[in-house]
């Protein structure tokens, strides 16, 4: 068997296939994004009507391996990791990822395992090694396997800046002053924070605490640990969301490392 004949052999995935037409026809979900992660984190992938789950929950949806190298050029013009005639990529989604979007209720999104397709000349439904998000649930579950069915639990602590958007769209300096565990400063963002906090308890993230660290607009939200896949898709997830809530209140969700000198900059540490 192949790698996407053993992924398509899994016991409880016609059942889930069909939980997640029942949720769809619950929530009037008419729209669903395919995604999946890049090298560098963001989210890339393809939508599709609802009424065509059943058909991508088998078939799959063909992709781009550029996606995954976010379809962009290094600095002499050629495209990073693949060329022009390299083969597609098949993106199987996950049902137990189905979520619906707070934000659209007529949206939902679904994670996906990248495969090569069937056609494949050299690796016919091998699984896609550019895939962080398969390699980890690939590397997750060897991890059960040689330590008698224990889990990695991880959690994260992810610190991003919320900014002025200026005229010209770039960034124009943040909203509060760079005093950490200030509740004065944390106060200042509380529109923004709750409407995160709201879509986050809505995809399932168990939020905890917050606090204003020491750089301008610098929010640090958390949410519960739990296995290290779950952990993963609920930070893509919580990214996804701060990109969505500053868009309604005009702001610029900065996830950047150091985007201003001589100020803090955005970690994320890891907890195992």
């Amino acid at each position: 068997m192949t790698d996407l004949e053993r992924y398509m052999s899994q016991d409880a995935r016609e059942e889930q296939i069909r939980q997640v037409r029942a949720r769809i026809n619950e929530t009037g979900v008419t729209y669903i994004y395919y995604q999946y992660v890049s090298i560098t984190g963001r989210i890339m992938g393809k939508g599709a009507p609802a009424d065509h789950w059943e058909a991508m929950a088998k078939k799959g949806v063909q992709t781009w391996i550029g996606g995954l190298t976010n379809v962009l050029p290094d600095r002499s013009g050629k495209l990073i990791g693949f060329g022009p005639n390299t083969h597609e990529l098949l993106a199987m989604p996950d049902p137990d990822t189905f979520c619906q979007l707070p934000w659209e209720k007529r949206t939902a999104r679904v994670f996906c395992t990248l495969f090569h397709m069937r056609e494949d000349p050299k690796n016919p439904g091998g699984y896609m090694t550019g895939d962080s998000r398969g390699n980890l649930r690939r590397a997750h579950e060897k991890f059960g396997r040689d330590h008698d069915g224990l889990q990695m639990r991880h959690g994260c602590e992810p610190e991003m800046m919320w900014l002025h958007r200026g005229e010209d769209g770039g960034i124009a300096g943040g909203p509060t002053k760079p005093l950490a565990y200030h509740i004065d400063q944390f106060e200042e963002l509380a529109p923004v924070y709750l409407k995160v906090i709201d879509y986050a308890r809505a995809m399932g993230l168990d939020m905890i605490q917050g606090d204003h660290e020491d750089a301008p607009g610098q929010l640090e939200l958390n949410f519960m640990f739990d296995d290290a896949l779950r952990t993963a898709d609920r930070l893509t997830t919580y990214r996804q969301i701060c990109r969505r809530v500053a868009r309604e209140f005009n702001l610029i969700a900065c996830f950047m490392t150091k985007p201003f000198m001589k100020m803090s900059a955005n970690g994320c540490h890891h907890n195992i």
